[in-house]
């Protein structure tokens, strides 16, 4: 493999533990954080990582609140930023960021204002980047400690899929590549909303059964409007569809499973994001979510009772019932008998 200069903005858990693994490849790694605190710690120490329990950040490492340090011509830069902050992250880059550079988004969300992917956002912020996103199941507590896992990445063109591919893939960490990355990023970002879902059924004590049917019923909805949007369909079988879903809804580390698991139990939504302590990607989706199956006519019950549950304060246990006891419908639109 060859040693290749990769810049990764933000250094919360995910832009850590991808840090971490880049590093382990082999390549000259740069971490850059807006947060002078964060710099601080992770250069003071390197073992005690916040929500990273047992992860090292290597000495060989190069953490900075530089800007202009950070994006000192990288073969690569990875956008490792909570979706809040990712425009503003891309405004700051533009001046620095090179005509024809790759960059890769690894974040999920959708922007409420625009109702834009990530991706999309850097996009119009870098206009002439060359801007690529990686997904799948993936949770930061994992992949910094070498537990295996696969992603996929989506590029605009097949060399630059592959060469972010090689550049992340190791004995632990399995890359595909996928054409597809409006439908990449759709299920990425959405998947949240129905892990926010299965957390509430969780905490309601309602069992397996339950959210077995929610992540199935979910992602229908999620494959129906990608398809609406114009999305693969195979994409949302794939690792950034039902693999990441599987994960959010399921694994101890998620913070949207665990922040729908509070309300479940009685906490309000901001109740349940202060005691998360991490950004709840699902709670900024929501909305977002709800206005992208309005603007194509797509029906998603699950997202539509969340956004309830969310902002308009319904009780998670009649939210639960008004989707079991909506009107009959058939289980696939498309099949005849």
């Amino acid at each position: 493999m060859l040693m290749n200069r990769v810049t990764v903005l933000g250094a919360g858990t995910w832009g850590t533990a991808l840090s971490i693994l880049l590093c382990r490849n082999g390549h000259e790694v740069s971490l850059w954080s807006k947060l002078e605190r964060e710099v601080a710690a992770l250069n003071e120490n390197r073992e005690v990582i916040p929500n990273l329990p047992g992860a090292k950040l290597p000495q060989e490492v190069r953490v900075t609140g530089s800007l202009e340090e950070a994006l000192s011509e990288p073969d690569l830069v990875v956008f490792a930023v909570a979706s809040p902050y990712v425009r503003e992250t891309a405004k700051l880059s533009a001046p620095l960021i090179r005509p024809g550079q790759i960059v890769v988004n690894a974040g999920k969300g959708i922007e409420g204002s625009t109702l834009e992917t990530l991706t999309h956002v850097i996009m119009d912020e870098l206009p002439e980047a060359d801007v690529a996103v990686m997904s799948g199941p993936s949770h930061a507590e994992e992949v910094s400690r070498g537990i295996p896992t696969t992603c996929v990445v989506g590029a605009s063109t097949k060399e630059t899929a592959v060469f972010i591919q090689d550049i992340f893939m190791c004995e632990f960490f399995r890359v595909y590549t996928n054409p597809d990355i409006s439908g990449i990023e759709l299920g990425g970002s959405i998947k949240n909303v129905i892990a926010l879902a299965a957390g509430v059924a969780d905490g309601l004590g309602f069992g397996d059964n339950t959210k077995a049917a929610l992540m199935t019923r979910g992602i229908a909805e999620i494959t129906r409007l990608g398809i609406a949007m114009g999305c693969r369909a195979d994409t949302f079988s794939g690792l950034s569809g039902i693999g990441d879903l599987i994960v959010t809804c399921t694994s101890r580390h998620s913070r949207n499973r665990n922040a729908g698991y509070l309300i479940g139990q009685g906490r309000t939504p901001d109740e349940a994001m202060k005691e998360v302590n991490q950004v709840v990607e699902g709670v900024y989706c929501a909305k977002a979510a709800l206005a992208l199956s309005k603007k194509y006519h797509v029906q998603m019950p699950i997202i539509e009772q969340v956004n309830l549950v969310l902002f308009e304060g319904k009780d998670p246990r009649t939210a639960v019932s008004d989707l079991l006891l909506r009107g009959r419908t058939t289980e696939n639109g498309s099949m005849e008998w």
